[in-house]
């Protein structure tokens, strides 16, 4: 769709599809209700007002997601990049924790903090952990590199601006299912006929979408997609070390090949 080349991936999937999932009775009812069958000034000015409140609606979800971000953090001590990074958190192994203290302190000119130093101040150790935490989001933004991260990320996106409109999307959905109780009481509850058949089909989006707002829209899935993402990104120096041991053998073999060479005598031209 036309609409779409005005977003990026991340911006389609974690922040517009969430708009049209809370507006998913309305845009029903628009649909249904709405005669298309000759496309006027009208229906103009509606198609522009749809995509116009779809993008209000996705920006105030991420506003409203990023609110209930920090109150997520708050209640479970910090973010999940940061409390993984943790030595008394087992989600990632030790070993492997310690490799990527030492590398990402080598990336930010920082010394990583030791057992007793996480010990005795947690607080500055988490400073560093953040630190790392943004270095790495800096250096992992190439969906194409790093698509695991990004699905992750998008799913996190996802859950959580679709939780800051959880209630704004139900109020919606208790106005359509009104207004579409009305018609069919005006209409003397007739479904038989085409209006009221298509009353009823978006009486029945309605049901559907308020079971899934108010059964899978919570704040522990939301929490279970940032624990996700903070693993993977803690996970992405992975790529990096890999990367590191590429270019140090690619060094070595070059210097071996020049070694050899200044090493080969030359035969002298007779």
């Amino acid at each position: 769709m036309e609409v779409f080349k005005f977003f990026d991936a991340y911006s389609i999937r974690a922040r517009l599809f969430p708009a049209i999932v809370a507006a998913a009775p309305a845009l029903a009812a628009l649909a249904l209700l709405i005669s298309w069958s000759s496309f006027g000034l009208s229906n103009v000015v509606a198609s522009l007002g749809i995509l116009v409140l779809l993008y209000a609606l996705a920006d105030f979800a991420r506003a409203r997601g990023r609110s209930i971000e920090e109150g997520l953090f708050t209640e479970h001590g910090g973010k999940p990049s940061i409390t993984m990074f943790r030595r008394i958190d087992s989600t990632i192994d030790a070993g492997s924790k310690d490799r990527y203290r030492v590398y990402l302190a080598a990336k930010l000119n920082s010394v990583p903090p030791s057992p007793e130093d996480e010990a005795a101040d947690q607080e500055a150790a988490d400073a560093f952990y953040g630190q790392c935490g943004n270095w790495l989001r800096e250096h992992t933004r190439d969906a194409k590199v790093f698509p695991i991260l990004f699905g992750e990320n998008v799913t996190y996106g996802f859950r959580r601006n679709l939780l800051g409109v959880k209630w704004l999307a139900l109020s919606l959905n208790l106005i359509i299912v009104a207004l579409s109780a009305l018609i069919l009481w005006r209409m003397g509850w007739d479904i038989e006929t085409q209006m009221g058949n298509k009353t009823l089909v978006v009486l029945i989006v309605a049901a559907a979408h308020a079971i899934y707002m108010l059964l899978a829209v919570r704040r522990s899935a939301v929490w279970d997609a940032s624990r996700a993402y903070g693993r993977q990104l803690i996970l992405s120096c992975e790529y990096f070390a890999k990367e590191t041991k590429s270019r140090t053998r690619s060094t070595t073999a070059r210097k071996s090949t020049a070694e050899k060479s200044m090493e080969t005598p030359t035969k002298p031209s007779t």
